[in-house]
């Protein structure tokens, strides 16, 4: 990703109107944010914020449409497919790609793109094709200001995002499928995913000059951001990545090195304790859940 990670200033807040408690995920900073679910970028910021009985959320920017292009028209009996939004930086060297599936149920996600339009960023190209799993709908971006691919860490994040939060908001029966549910959903998981049965790490030699880490894990607002936060806090170079979201689960592929070089064995091992300890240890926000 080339990553630069100054000045962290993501974070989260979520209310929900169905609960008496609220709970916050801390900043990379290592502070707070009270109000809504929001993120910042220089001057602007940006919340999504409850609607009136959690019926669904909304995300500012949003896509300003009257009309809900992104609808399905499926029975409540029908089988709910797992969601999945893939932010591929690997596969475009010029833009990062953004692939959304949910079984056959998407629409033509003009409102997607029109949010994501809204975080300063341009659609370049789009399409969509259908195999087995479902309908496929692929956008590869990029920075209006610059012309090249994203890869601020907190910027990707909030393209994640905003995908599901417009997800939730056009099908959503989705929010069973997804962790976002809990906290701004219509219906929330049925399930919790146990973090430590659910947190897999490996790290293996992609070539002399780097390696590939691999992360899955239980997923949550501000992920993307901690991981990378994580890694570099250890003069560890992020180069590029691919982040998955699949239902309620996160899987995330970063190519790093070590000044110039694949990581040696007793540098992947300080990483896959250091990620495992971040992602299972309880924190005062989620105790109070």
């Amino acid at each position: 990703m080339a990553v630069a990670m100054a000045s962290l200033s993501t974070g989260v807040h979520l209310n929900c109107n169905y609960s008496s408690r609220s709970f916050l995920i801390p900043l990379s900073s290592g502070s707070f944010v009270n109000g809504s679910f929001g993120f910042s970028f220089g001057s602007k910021r940006f919340y999504i914020i409850p609607k009136e009985r959690m019926l669904s959320s909304t995300i500012v920017p949003r896509a300003s449409s009257s009309t809900a292009v992104e609808d399905g028209s499926h029975s409540e009996t029908d089988s709910i497919p797992i969601p999945k939004v893939i932010i591929d930086q690997d596969s475009d060297p010029n833009a990062t790609v953004v692939e959304i599936t949910f079984g056959d149920r998407l629409g033509a996600l003009l409102d997607t793109m029109d949010a994501l339009k809204n975080l300063g960023l341009n659609v370049v190209k789009a399409n969509v094709y259908l195999d087995s799993s479902g309908k496929h709908n692929k956008f590869a971006i990029t920075r209006a200001d610059t012309g090249r691919k994203v890869e601020n860490p907190e910027l990707l994040e909030a393209i994640r995002l905003t995908i599901i939060n417009n997800l939730i908001e056009y099908h959503p029966e989705s929010s069973s499928q997804l962790a976002m549910g809990v906290a701004f959903g219509i219906v929330p998981p049925k399930q919790e995913v146990d973090v430590d049965i659910a947190t897999h790490i490996s790290i293996s030699d992609d070539g002399p000059d780097r390696s590939l880490l691999y992360v899955e894990t239980a997923d949550r607002p501000g992920l993307l951001v901690d991981l990378v936060k994580i890694i570099t806090e250890i003069d560890i170079a992020v180069e590029s990545g691919e982040f998955d979201t699949e239902g309620l689960l996160a899987k995330a592929k970063f190519h790093v090195s070590y000044k110039g070089k694949a990581l040696i064995k007793p540098l992947q091992q300080v990483i896959a304790n250091s990620l495992r300890y971040f992602l299972r240890r309880p924190t005062t926000e989620e105790s109070s859940f």
